[in-house]
């Protein structure tokens, strides 16, 4: 699918700025889109937004239907009276700059639980029905997900395999058990699934009263520790007590010399296939009810994945195997119609997978940042080389960002202080521009450069066009901690970069 020539940026909506120590869907959101439109900025990208697990990734989600509680607004359900205002005056001193997890977690639900109960006791009539009505039209996906996190917190965070048995097994006597034993809670995990989506769609209404594009992003697999694997266990390559036989990952690449080791399950594609692929039609209908758009993560792994037997210590002993192909795209577009999805065609590109890109018509990615690289495929990242159906970024939530990449050298990386030596003249040769100018706004030469580009669609991080360092990263992969936590300052949004990007956009016709 063509999209329109347009420039976009990236943010997730926890690094939104806010008093209540992570992003929220309230005012910080709004505020967030009002800038990107005063900006001339026409897309807002955002990762996914599932409620996330180990090491608090959104590409380790507990679901891929449910929405992060955690981004709900606390002032929205103060204002309607769910709790008083004297409790978010008590908040901890979260960090400004960072989200700490360990913080959040703890204190927020404490606040979430008591509005779901305050909620359930009150006599707002209306309001129960519309959440009756959204727990009906969304059963497929929701009964299983609120017992699941519900179970999950009886079993102390437990994985599920570790859980009751019975339970585990899903054998339809335990299930009923305990539903009954959890009604409250599995009803309050219900509740915040409607104030997600309810604050969401405010968001997302008015990005389109403001002609802003929310573009999303759809993992290529799931955790194993989720509601989809604990309800689908025969779609999964696992052994009789549920524990992944076959994990997920990618080979040594530019971010590890060991590869990058992810852990999911393997999808049984066979099984999905005797479906009609029906859990996907599904998975991509709901994300076409929230986004605009799609990023679709890994797209290489739907025509061959890295399959590494469970339990090794590193991605280095998997294999190549092939996926379902152009196939399950073709079962999606019957069901679903022309879909509006971006292809993350990165690492190792086949012709095999371009083949399916084009096939239906899906734009792939460019990485400025890794257009001077050792990479045989580098020179592909190079604007020179760019098609108009490409959506082209500086860097993405796993790259360092412009000003930590020009200044860390090696780094994160298998980079040797050779190839980051040549990297950097060799992009000083491209641009023509002086050491000494790329050391005082190598994010803005970058953004500029691809502006400029025949690229239809171009995405900045925000971090780029703040001019941050290797601190304001957003994730370092095959790395544990640290990650995920980066924050917007409160005063972070700054006339002066609204004015440039403006002034690009109209330059450059986005």
């Amino acid at each position: 699918m063509r999209f329109p020539r347009s420039a976009g940026v990236l943010l997730h909506p926890t690094s939104l700025p806010g008093s209540y120590g992570i992003g929220e869907l309230g005012p910080q959101a709004l505020r967030f889109a009002e800038y990107l439109h005063a900006s001339g900025i026409k897309i807002w990208q955002v990762l996914p937004l599932n409620p996330t697990g180990y090491g608090d990734s959104p590409y380790q989600s507990l679901s891929s239907f449910a929405g992060n509680p955690l981004l709900i607004s606390l002032e929205a359900l103060s204002g309607e009276g769910l709790f008083d205002q004297d409790a978010l005056h008590s908040a901890p001193e979260f960090p400004e700059g960072r989200v700490d997890f360990s913080a959040v977690i703890p204190w927020k639900f404490g606040l979430l639980r008591k509005a779901a109960s305050n909620f359930f006791a009150s006599r707002a009539t209306l309001k129960k029905t519309d959440y009756e009505h959204f727990v009906e039209s969304n059963r497929s996906w929701l009964d299983d997900y609120a017992l699941f996190m519900a179970a999950k917190d009886a079993h102390h965070g437990k994985t599920w395999t570790a859980w009751d048995p019975d339970l585990a097994g899903r054998r339809p006597s335990a299930i009923q058990h305990w539903c009954e034993k959890l009604s409250p809670e599995i009803a309050a995990y219900k509740y915040w699934q409607f104030r997600f989506f309810h604050q969401w769609n405010e968001i997302k209404s008015n990005c389109t009263r403001l002609g802003i594009r929310i573009m999303g992003d759809i993992p290529i697999y799931v955790a194993h520790d989720s509601a989809d694997v604990w309800a689908n266990p025969e779609m999964f390559w696992l052994d009789q007590n549920g524990n992944p036989l076959k994990v997920s990952g990618v080979p040594p690449d530019y971010f590890s010399a060991t590869g990058q080791l992810w852990g999911n399950p393997i999808y049984r594609w066979d099984v999905m296939k005797s479906s009609g692929y029906l859990w996907w039609i599904e998975r991509l209908r709901a994300s076409l009810k929230v986004f605009d758009m799609v990023r679709l993560d890994h797209f290489r792994g739907f025509e061959a994945y890295w399959e590494i037997p469970a339990g090794e210590p590193t991605a280095v002993n998997g294999i190549w195997v092939k996926g379902p192909g152009a196939e399950l795209f073709q079962a999606l577009t019957h069901r679903l119609g022309p879909l509006p999805i971006v292809a993350e065609n990165l690492g190792v590109i086949t012709p095999e997978v371009e083949a399916i890109r084009k096939q239906f018509d899906y734009p792939g990615m460019a990485i400025l940042q890794f257009a001077f690289s050792t990479d045989p495929q580098a020179p592909t990242f190079r604007p020179h080389n760019y098609a108009q159906q490409l959506v082209a970024y500086t860097g993405g939530h796993d790259n360092d960002t412009m000003v930590g990449w020009w200044r860390s050298g090696v780094a994160q990386s298998t980079r040797s202080q050779a190839d980051v030596k040549k990297e950097y003249a060799d992009a000083q040769d491209y641009f023509g521009i002086a050491s000494a100018d790329f050391d005082r706004e190598v994010n803005w030469i970058f953004i500029r450069e691809v502006m400029k580009s025949v690229a239809d669609t171009v995405l900045v991080p925000m971090q780029d066009i703040l001019g941050l360092g290797s601190e304001a990263r957003m994730n370092t992969p095959g790395t544990l901690g640290g990650n995920w936590t980066w924050r917007l300052a409160p005063d972070g949004l700054q006339e002066q970069d609204q004015n440039r990007l403006k002034k690009f956009a109209e330059i450059y016709e986005r």
